[in-house]
């Protein structure tokens, strides 16, 4: 059985001060000892077992020590071992490359080094999240008593400096609900209050705001910043804010499989991996954000498919960014929560939001809310979302969760590759957990439009709405605000439109040019 501070810590803490200065890989075995116990815990096992997920299976496996060993002895470094990937993170001597190539056991390598940008995240010291807490209907899940209770999250993020000091989450730690924290930059702050007391870089401020995101409430101020206030939480630190490089991938996939050992389904990662490597063959493509080329983008598949895990990602910020514009990895992997960001007013695509690639056969992002500094703080708004539906109905399993919560969106079923479904509404995603005539209300309708102007009648409209201008079901051409006069508004196809979402926010209209 898995126990705390076994194989993978070893490894973790005899890599740490060689990784920086040399070559990183994975690499990347061809097979498992089948006669290794499952490296999980019990809890782990169960929760599977209630999702009706097969209990263990080879990915649970840990990877083969006498590998490790003959890695070693070619003067190799193994830093991360995962056991869902069966590969290590290791430097490599370059003389030695060669030699690791033709072990028998190993299927391929991959390189790890080449600096690169990570999502932008636009920290602050303090959240600004009552307007969230409005648009999303915070106060739906207040009445019935949901908040959280009963409920263990993961949070991977890039530090939580001064989290002890925040009045937003005073009440976490009054209540000792950080259950465990791991940081996979600075091992030797694990197990210390210095996790929370180091600052590097301004970075390490951003896992402190998440937070506030997620559970932050404040007595004194009477203001609630996040819905889950009364979860549980195991924290993990993967990212150094000064020095982005894809070598920290490994710190993530750790932190995922360390998470699940310990029986976590509900997992916030508020960081994403895009573009910018130094060497042309080491570079991401905008073409590789298809949730299948990325380590980390596999890793939240596994977690996904395999292990029952909710993962609520961050889109990405790079929507102003004409280079890229599009989602960051892992938001590009079909099974985790892709969470964009809208504007406050009229809930359409705030401008830095990532929007989906066109070539992917699924949506992206899943759905967005407000946020004013980054979709690093729209995620974490939407795990306390998945929070509090978990505990109204702890028999959820992470694929039941995501329907519901897109089914809930206030585009649903009309969604798009700017803000995927739209904003979770908490009324409608409670009535479909609870069945009720909620989950039964329709909220969406089609018209069909000729020639190139369409009048349409929405008289309890306000005297502004938000349109989509699509080419395709799901592919946005452009986004527009426009006025309602008397009653009605006119629509302007415009070139390569084939239909238009009209986003009434308590109800959406999709008009289908003939």
């Amino acid at each position: 059985m898995y126990q705390k501070g076994g194989c993978l810590l070893l490894l973790w803490m005899w890599g740490v001060v060689t990784a920086s200065a040399q070559t990183k890989y994975w690499v990347f075995f061809k097979d498992k000892n089948p006669h290794d116990a499952p490296a999980v815990s019990a809890k782990t096992l169960e929760n599977r077992r209630l999702q009706g997920l097969t209990e263990s299976d080879e990915t649970d496996l840990p990877v083969n020590k006498e590998y490790l060993k003959q890695l070693q002895s070619l003067q190799c470094q193994p830093v991360i071992a995962s056991r869902w990937l069966n590969a290590v993170s290791a430097t490599i001597p370059a003389q030695q490359l060669e030699d690791v190539k033709q072990l028998s056991f190993v299927e391929k390598i991959q390189p790890m080094d080449g600096r690169f940008y990570i999502a932008k995240t636009n920290a602050r010291r303090r959240s600004t999240m009552a307007p969230v807490m409005t648009q999303i209907q915070a106060d739906e899940f207040k009445k019935v008593g949901l908040t959280g209770k009963g409920i263990t999250i993961g949070v991977i993020d890039a530090g939580f400096f001064e989290a002890k000091e925040s009045h937003y989450l005073k009440h976490v730690f009054d209540n000792n609900a950080i259950l465990d924290k791991r940081d996979y930059v600075n091992p030797p702050l694990t197990h210390s209050d210095a996790f929370y007391k180091t600052q590097e870089t301004f970075s390490d401020f951003h896992g402190t705001e998440v937070m506030s995101a997620i559970t932050g409430t404040s007595r004194t101020e009477n203001t609630q910043s996040g819905l889950a206030i009364d979860a549980q939480f195991y924290l993990a630190r993967t990212d150094h804010g000064t020095r982005e490089w894809r070598g920290e991938e490994d710190n993530w996939v750790a932190a995922m499989e360390w998470m699940d050992s310990l029986g976590v389904r509900l997992i916030n990662t508020s960081l994403g991996y895009a573009q910018g490597f130094t060497d042309p063959k080491e570079n991401y493509l905008i073409s590789q954000m298809d949730g299948q080329t990325s380590v980390i983008s596999r890793a939240a598949q596994i977690a996904a498919d395999k292990k029952g895990i909710l993962v609520v990602v961050s889109a990405g910020n790079e929507g102003d960014d004409p280079s890229w514009r599009i989602i960051s990895t892992p938001a590009d992997a079909q099974g985790v929560l892709s969470v964009g960001a809208t504007n406050q007013r009229f809930w359409n695509r705030i401008g830095y939001s990532s929007i989906g690639p066109e070539y992917l056969s699924y949506l992206k992002p899943n759905v967005s809310c407000f946020s004013l500094y980054g979709t690093s703080l729209a995620a974490p708004v939407i795990t306390g979302f998945a929070a509090c539906l978990m505990q109204a109905n702890p028999a959820l399993n992470n694929k039941q969760l995501i329907q519901i919560i897109e089914k809930s969106a206030h585009l649903y079923p009309y969604g798009n590759n700017f803000v995927g479904y739209g904003v979770p509404l908490a009324s409608r995603a409670l009535g479909l957990v609870q069945n009720s005539a909620e989950a039964s209300a329709t909220y969406a309708k089609e018209v069909k439009a000729e020639g190139l102007t369409y009048i349409l009648k929405i008289p309890e409209a306000g005297d502004m709405v938000s349109l989509f201008h699509k080419k395709s079901p799901t592919h946005v051409l452009s986004q527009e605000i426009v006025r309602v006069r008397d009653g009605q508004l006119t629509l302007k196809r415009r070139d390569g439109e084939t239909r238009t979402t009209v986003d009434l926010k308590n109800e959406v209209i999709e008009v289908i040019w003939e």
